[in-house]
This record gives structure tokens, sequence and C-alpha cells, in this order.
């Protein structure tokens, strides 16, 4: 059924148009709720805190999206780790970071001051501030009133407290210090006084991060907005600078870390070769004293430039192994979470930038886990990802090993040729030789160490950040919250929401026959004509000279008779309908009176002898009638009356009630009265018993001409009217056509018929207009 069906509304009307149709005769119902949603937008607005919007912009050096350093900067920034904007949205919401902010700005005891019309949050405006000893064990407390004294060197908790500042104090809420604030006048006879409240920082916590949004400025930069809302514009400011610069800590903390890793691993090797280079020189200055071996030899001096340079490769390739050796062990230690040192001496770029990778993924991995659990897919996945770097480490390093041994093969092989040369050089020279040989070798390991723990010393010392901030936080002077048009287009959307929906409810749900549109969905019988509903106990209202709306519609059904075969040989018309009270009765006897208005010859018969309602209307419930003449006891002629006022008008009442009306009409009696009459008179309208109560109908409907099936406007169910068709195909109504009874007006306007027709007073016709004056 369409939407058009339902609402009984004209199928070629603009929807605008349906809608003002449909909704309009309930417009009382919109005014009332428009008054009340205008009310509630008002009273919301007066009284909901305003919420101030602060936003800040950080630029963070992406892996993939970053920015560059200048060549001074890396020069500083030599232990450095490159970041992912994802994992760094994460770790800017975290509640780590987060309740750092919190106990720094003492967010867990919030002070408001009274108002007349709403509390106002204080906070660089409060007279004092209130630090916690141990914010963690805070027991949550609603309301707490404090006033300090215009000297600024006491504190009283609601009016019977009191506590000096500055110091910290035991109170019933917990160890709390206030410290005043001097920047504020104090004025204790203000009829605003302040209040604090304790909330644990865990809340606290979780209540800003509710509200805080972190996202990427956009897909191709590395740009991070930060906006956070708050009832007071300093505060919002305030939480997204200190998290910014918690942030930046957190991220210089981290890289810290490595750089202390790779100190202490420089250390450990200078303390090694140290004690080497000193046990080297001892030896020469013995050897010296003890052989006189001063001067060497021109082929001394050539094989030891020749030995030197093979010495400082392998050196070199010690160096490298010893790293390599390091980085084993750290690998296969079973702590979790180790940062590995720098690669000092490795050459291979692949190796360093797998330990590169390591180090920024075990760090995120350790910034995640303060903000997620353990079983969190994206920590699953970066768990997955160290191991699969460490055992791309660990093939790297057997690898690295093995070209290692096998240069250091190759340089013994060259100094084996050099020894060969040694042998001819005397013996004093060439144990010189060979001592000043390690001297050489240590001396370069020496100078690279210590190269290396300036530049990890430098980068420790150095702190630079690995992002930058393009924009501080700044807060709107307007509030944003809440938004004056979206609370009234709320309660406009309200007052007419609700009235809507009621309506479409109450007419949709209904049960009963609404609209003009289903019954023409419901049935396939043509509607002839509709009556409106007018409370009367007279049985007729349409006389001569009397205009009025029912009597012209009872008019126009009159004139549609035609259209149903009625004419001078077809002049039977049969009144029924699915259930008792639907007017047929009404219907009948006005249609029957119409039409006795043109002159016709009308009689009208009461064949409901199981209700006689009819005959009830007309008084002529004991009089002989039907019943009397089926039975056999009277005569045609002596049942037919006139009606009063009517002179061509005729009635026969259903006459005494039998046990058996349905038999009875059965009788062949019935055909030859009907004929009787049809032989006498113009028209025959006979009304008869409710089709879904009595077969009555189905009988008289074989001798009729055509029948009326009278429906009435919410009160025909449609579960009824929609078996009409399938009725009639085993007991077929002849020419039979609908006329949609009793139809009220919608909404709170009289007169106004929406529901037969889908437009509302342009139906009404004056009657009896007083002609204009010419002027």
């Amino acid at each position: 059924m369409s939407a058009n069906q339902i609402s009984g509304l004209p199928k070629n009307e603009s929807l605008f148009r349906q809608m003002v149709t449909k909704y309009l005769p309930y417009w009382p119902l919109f005014l009332v709720f428009l008054i009340i949603g205008a009310g509630l937008a008002f009273t919301y607005l007066r009284y909901a805190t305003p919420k101030y919007e602060a936003t800040a912009t950080l630029l963070v050096k992406d892996e993939k999206k970053g920015y560059d350093d200048s060549k001074f900067v890396e020069s500083l920034n030599m232990i450095s780790t490159k970041k992912i904007i994802e994992n760094e949205i994460e770790v800017l919401q975290s509640r780590t970071l987060m309740d750092s902010v919190v106990r720094k700005l003492h967010l867990y005891a919030p002070i408001t001051q009274e108002g007349k019309v709403r509390p106002r949050p204080v906070y660089k405006e409060s007279p004092v501030f209130i630090e916690a000893a141990n914010p963690d064990s805070i027991k949550n407390v609603k309301k707490v009133y404090i006033k300090i004294n215009s000297s600024f060197t006491s504190v009283t908790l609601n009016n019977n407290l009191t506590y000096a500042v500055n110091e910290w104090v035991y109170t019933p809420y917990g160890i709390l210090k206030f410290i005043p604030n001097p920047t504020v006048f104090v004025d204790n006879n203000n009829d605003k006084p302040y209040y604090f409240s304790l909330l644990s920082p865990k809340e606290t916590v979780e209540n800003i991060l509710h509200v805080l949004k972190v996202s990427a400025s956009n897909k191709l930069s590395s740009v991070i907005d930060l906006s956070y809302r708050d009832a007071v514009p300093k505060r919002a400011e305030d939480i997204l600078n200190y998290l910014i610069q918690e942030y930046r800590n957190a991220a210089i903390i981290e890289k810290n870390n490595l750089a202390t890793n790779t100190l202490a691993f420089i250390d450990e090797r200078l303390n090694l070769v140290g004690r080497d280079l000193d046990n080297i020189q001892q030896n020469i200055q013995s050897y010296k004293a003890g052989s006189n071996a001063v001067d060497i030899s021109t082929q001394g001096q050539l094989y030891l430039q020749n030995v030197s340079a093979n010495d400082q490769k392998m050196s070199d390739l010690n160096m490298q192994a010893a790293v390599l050796d390091q980085l084993d062990k750290t690998l296969n230690s079973e702590k979790g979470g180790i940062i590995l040192p720098s690669t000092l001496g490795v050459n291979d770029p692949a190796l360093v930038l797998l330990i590169t990778n390591l180090n920024n993924a075990q760090a995120d991995y350790d910034k995640l886990r303060r903000t997620v659990a353990e079983n969190n897919p994206m920590l699953s996945s970066i768990t997955d990802q160290i191991k699969r770097i460490k055992g791309d480490i660990i093939d790297n390093i057997k690898s690295q090993k093995n070209s290692i041994q096998a240069a250091k093969e190759k340089l013994a092989s060259t100094n084996n040729q050099y020894n060969a040369v040694l042998t001819t050089i005397p013996q004093k020279e060439r144990q010189l030789l060979e001592i000043s040989r390690n001297q050489n070798i240590q001396n370069g390991i020496y100078q690279f160490l210590l190269q290396k723990r300036e530049e990890t010393k430098l980068s420790l010392a150095a702190i630079i950040s690995d992002s930058r901030i393009v924009n501080y936080a700044e807060a709107g002077t307007d509030p944003v919250s809440p938004n004056k048009i979206i609370v009234y287009l709320a309660a406009l959307a309200f007052a007419f929401g609700v009235p809507i929906v009621f309506i479409t409810l109450k007419e949709g749900f209904n049960k009963k026959v609404l609209f003009r549109d289903e019954i023409t969905a419901l049935t396939s019988m043509q509607i002839i004509g509709e009556v409106f509903f007018e409370k009367t106990k007279e049985a007729f209202v349409i006389e001569s000279g009397k205009k009025s709306i029912i009597s012209e519609q009872i008019r126009k059904i009159r004139a549609a008779l035609p259209f149903l075969g009625i004419s001078e040989k077809n002049k039977k018309i049969l009144i029924t309908s699915s259930i008792s009270g639907e007017g047929k009765s009404f219907i009948a006897a006005n249609l029957a009176a119409g039409i006795s208005l043109t002159g016709q010859k009308v009689i009208l018969l009461d064949f409901d002898l199981h209700n006689p309602g009819l005959s009830r209307a007309l008084e002529k419930t004991e009089e002989p009638g039907v019943s009397d003449y089926l039975k056999g006891e009277k005569e045609p002629e002596e049942v037919i009356r006139r009606v009063s006022g009517y002179d061509n008008l005729f009635f026969i009442p259903a006459g005494n009630l039998p046990d058996n009306p349905s038999e009875l009409v059965v009788n062949e009696k019935t055909k030859e009265l009907i004929q009787y009459v049809e032989n006498i008179f113009d028209v025959v309208v006979i009304d008869s018993p409710p089709v879904f109560l009595a077969t009555d109908a189905f009988i008289l409907s074989n001798y009729s001409s055509a029948t009326l099936y009278v429906v009435r406007h919410k009160y025909t169910p449609k579960q009824l009217l929609k078996r009409i068709d399938d009725t009639c195909k085993i007991n077929p109504l002849k020419n039979a056509a609908i006329i949609f009874n009793g139809v009220k007006s919608r909404g709170f306007f009289k007169n106004n018929y929406e529901y037969g027709y889908g437009y509302g007073n342009d139906y009404v016709y004056t009657y009896n207009r007083p002609k204009q004056k010419n002027k």
C-alpha cells in the first residue's frame, strides 16, 4: 500500500501539499509541542554550562612522511628514532601521559563558584589551589565549601574546619595543601561562595580522554591536530599544552635511554682497550730498557708500515666481531624490552636498518602497552613484528660473522708473508716491531671508541625532540557548546516530529477504515458517493427546500444511480453493509426520500428481519409488515404505509420479528412481494441485514437491480472489507458499489473532511448567500 493510499491524499499532489493537507487539521497539537519545545530549548540554553574549544597542532617526524632535520641538528641528534603517526596518535591519547597532566594541573580537585542561574567553574580565577599528597588515595567528594581569609593565611572548609595554607594538613578528605592565589581578590561577603570537589585521578583521566580528540591533519602529512572542550578556556589550553609537553619529554627520555645504553657499551670497551694499551706501553719500556733497542732499521720501518695497515683492518674486523657478539648476546637475553645499542663499527646498512626498526618497534610496544590491553590486535601485531625483526637480525649477524672470519683469514695470510720478511730482521728489532704493532692496533681502537663516546655524549646532552609544535593551544572566544542553532533546530524537530509520529502511528495502526484510498486498495468495488458525519436523531436529513452538505451528498448519490444501471425498467436498489451500525438504514431512508422529491413514487422496504433499525427510526415496529406478508398473514396493500412529510414516499416495515428470519426470506413470497411493489412504484429501495451477519442480502440481491454497500468511516473493520471480494466470488452482489458513510473531520477543525477527499473546507458550499448591493 502506497503512502498516498495510507494518507488518503490525491496522488497528483506534491509531497509538501500532501504533508500540509494531512497534518494541518492538527495544528493546535503542533502549536502546543512548539511551545513546549521552545520552552525546553530556552531552559536548556539558560542552565547549560557553555563549553569552549581549544586546538593545537603538532608536527611529528614520521617514518614515511616526516620532516627533514638540518645537518647541524642531525649532528646533535645522531641517536634518534623515527615515528609512525598512527602510533603517536595512540600515545597522545594514553592514560599515562594524561595522568601526568592531571597531577601537574591538580585537575582532580576542581573549584566551582555558585551562581544565580548555574554554577561557574573557575580555574586560574580561584582564590586557592588544592594539591593532594597522594592523589591515588582520593575518595570522591561532590561539594566542600571553602573560604580563605583576607590575609591569605588560612582556609575554612564547610564553615567549621580551619587549616593553614601552604602546608600539608590532615583533613577529612585526605592530606591536602591549600595554595593561595594572590592574583584573586577575596570577598568573604560575596553571596556566591566557592566549593571544591575531589575526583580520583583515574576517573578524571577517563573524563578528559573521553572529550579529547587527536587525529591526523590529512593522510599525506605528519601533522597531528588536537582539540579539547572545557567550560574554562584557559584550562582547555593548559591541558593541551601540558599534554604536548609531556609527550615531548617522554620522547626525549626514550632517546636518552638509547644513548645511555650505547654509552655504557662504549665505556666497557674503552676500559678493556685501555688496560691493553697500558700493558703494551709497559712492555715497550721494559724491552727497551733491558735490550738497549732504541732504533729500528729501515727494513723494520717498512715492515711496520705495511703490517700496521693490515693490523688496522684486523682491529676493525675484531671491533665489528665484538659488536656483533654483544648484539647476539643482547638478543638472546631472556629480558624483554631491551633497547639495542648503536652498531659501532658495523658498516652493513641492512643490519643498521634492522636494528633501528627493532628499536622503533620496541619503543612503540612500550608506549602502546601503557594504553591498551595485552590482547589488543595492534599490540600483537607489533609483537610479531619484533619477533620477525629479531630473527632477521640474528641471520644477518651470522652472515656478518662469516664474512668477518673470511676477511680475517685473508689478512692473516698476508701477515704471514710479512712475518717471513720479519725473520730476516735482527732478533731485537723483530721483537720491538711486534710490540709496536700491537700498540698501534690497540691505539686505533681506543681512538675510535673515544670519538664515538664523545658523539654519544653530545647526543645525550642535546635535548632535541622528534616533534615540533606548530601551534600552541588556543581557545576560541565564543562557546561551541551548546550551539543555539542546533538546540532550536532540535526543538523545532521535536515540535513537528512528535505530533507527526503520534498522528502517523495513531492512524497507521488503526484497524478501522479511515481513508477512501484504503477502500479502493482493499476491494475492487467502486465508490459511488460519500456522506459526511452529522450527529442527529432524525431519520431523514433530506427534505424539500432544505439545503445542507449531507442532503447534497445524498442528491449526488441519487444522480449517480444510472451509473449502476438504475432506470425505469431496473428500479430495485438493495442497501446492505458488513456489520450493524454502519448506517445502511440511514442511507436507505434518505436515498428513498431524495428520489421521492423528484416526483417519482418510491417505496422503502425494511427486509432486516434480524434488527429492523429502519422500522424503529420511523416508529413502525408495532405495525404489520414484511414478515407478516411472508408468513401469509397479510396482503401487500395491508402492509404498505405512507411516510408523513413526503408525498411520494411509502414504507413497508419489518413487521413482527420471526424466529427464523433467514428461512423466511428464502420463501417464494419474497419474490412475489418485490414484483408486486415493482409494478406499482417507480423505485424500490430494500434495506437488508449486514452480509457478514446473515445471508439475507445475497438472497435479496438476486431480486435487485443494484446493490449499495455501506462502509462507515472509523467503524468498519479493514479485515471485513478485505473479505468482500472473496465472499462475492461465491455469492455475488448484483452491480455492487460502495457508499462511504459517516466521514468525520480530522484534527481540531469542524467540517474538515480530508479523510474522504484529501482537501479541506474548499468542499463546503454556502447556501442562501446574501446578494451584494450595488454601489
